[in-house]
């Protein structure tokens, strides 16, 4: 299987490895990899794979039979090549503090409020949550988010750790506060902590420290329904 990069380190935004395959001359799969699969609600990431001083784009990467495979705009590239592979940075960092963002509002709804978190999506310009909620407060929820911004300020740290599945669950209360809990077939957890605040298990990329999110704002509150909430947010830049 791929090596994923980048579950340890997601800042890594050039990298070497060996194609180990090639279908259809444009999906490519590598020894390793440090470009995010599109998953968990977080967009795949963006960039070039290089040969020869010959640049192939890369448009998608998606996660199958549990190989990443890197869809490239052209043919060439051939199993047994080595590669230079450089991520789109500026679009990656953008999703990891909008994904460490989350966990922190998420983590306040949850403490809170005691909701449970039933959908995510991360974008460029925005990123929603959605969540079970009985009572939907919006002046509370103008609270919720102060909060979340006041921990953001906190400059906490942000650390990533592997784990077994049963270590990971003798550690924790609970290893998600997502509604529909954690996949039981996935045995080996990659655990993201923001100190002093929460411990969440997570397959997404991850700022180092809470600071560099800067801050959010509400863009739209939802009601979808019965106990269905959704708020929309965006980062301060």
């Amino acid at each position: 299987m791929t090596k994923a990069l980048y579950m340890l380190d997601c800042y890594l935004k050039e990298f070497e490895a060996i194609i180990k395959s090639v279908k259809d001359g444009k999906f490519v799969v590598l020894d390793q990899t440090a470009f995010y699969p599109n998953s968990g609600g977080q967009p795949y990431d963006a960039g070039v794979i290089s040969k020869d001083n010959e640049a192939y784009k890369v448009v998608y990467v998606g996660k199958f039979s549990g190989e990443i495979s890197h869809e490239v705009d052209r043919e060439g590239l051939k199993e047994g090549d080595k590669v230079k592979c450089r991520i789109d940075w500026e679009r990656l960092y953008k999703f990891m503090r909008s994904h460490t963002a989350a966990h922190i509002l998420a983590g306040i709804l949850e403490k809170d409020a005691g909701a449970k978190i039933t959908g995510n999506q991360l974008e460029l310009d925005k990123s929603r949550l959605d969540f079970n909620l009985e009572n939907f407060d919006r002046e509370k929820f103008n609270q919720y988010v102060a909060k979340a911004n006041e921990t953001i300020s906190k400059n906490l740290k942000v650390n990533l750790s592997l784990a077994s599945r049963e270590e990971a669950e003798q550690r924790l209360s609970r290893l998600t506060n997502l509604a529909k809990g954690f996949p039981p077939e996935i045995k080996e957890v990659r655990l993201v902590e923001i100190e002093q605040f929460t411990t969440e298990a997570c397959g997404g990329t991850h700022v180092k420290n809470t600071g560099e999110i800067k801050g959010i704002y509400i863009l739209k509150l939802d009601n979808k329904g019965k106990d269905n909430r959704r708020v929309y947010f965006k980062l301060v830049d």
